[in-house]
């Protein structure tokens, strides 16, 4: 087996490394074809990958993936290759390095994981029985006077007290005072017709 080196080999080396080979390959075949992504791979593997694994710091399951993208993305361009050039890993090299530039933005962009864990379903509060609830005491309101409605919507809806409830309605104080207390018994009653009691 040949051992590869980064920075890329003399042009006698690549010559002696099957370079030439690799060339003809790319100039001969189809863009699409199979042989020239077969042909890096087999040249340009071991050298990418020493060169990978040191941008995503020793992290050899993310390098292995950088170098089979930028593979893909060498067969995607096999046409636009420097054929003629002494080795191909400059090219391959700044591909890779822009691969992991742009995974590491992905991955500050993205909010960090919570933990190696399934994510536990989180139980949602049922809303129902309030929208219930809700519909029950409209029904009641529905069902007061309209002086005892108007006195419980200024009192309690509005949260105004005694005297701004008698000023904004134009009634005395006491009148107030009297609404509300038969308004919230008159209330409860309608409330416990319907089965909600306090």
């Amino acid at each position: 087996m040949r051992a590869s080196t980064y920075p890329p080999p003399s042009a006698e080396g690549a010559a002696r490394m099957g370079e030439p080979r690799l060339r003809h390959r790319i100039r001969r075949v189809r863009p699409d074809d199979e042989v020239v992504v077969s042909a890096l791979y087999r040249e340009y593997h071991r050298p990418l990958l020493a060169f990978v694994i040191r941008l995503t710091a020793g992290d050899r399951q993310w390098a292995e993936d950088v170098v089979q993208e930028t593979m893909i993305r060498a067969w995607r361009s096999a046409e636009r290759l420097d054929t003629e050039s002494a080795s191909l890993m400059p090219w391959l090299a700044t591909v890779a390095r822009r691969i992991v530039i742009d995974d590491r933005r992905r991955r500050d962009a993205r909010p960090q994981e919570s933990g190696d864990g399934p994510l536990a379903s989180v139980p949602v509060p049922d809303e129902m029985e309030g929208l219930l609830h809700q519909v029950v005491v409209s029904e009641a309101l529905r069902a007061l006077s309209p002086a005892h409605r108007e006195i419980l919507n200024e009192t309690i809806l509005r949260d105004r007290s005694v005297n701004d409830a008698a000023e904004a309605l134009g009634i005395p104080v006491g009148t107030v005072k009297s609404r509300v207390y038969y308004a919230v018994r008159a209330l409860r009653i309608a409330l416990e017709e319907r089965g909600v009691t306090a």
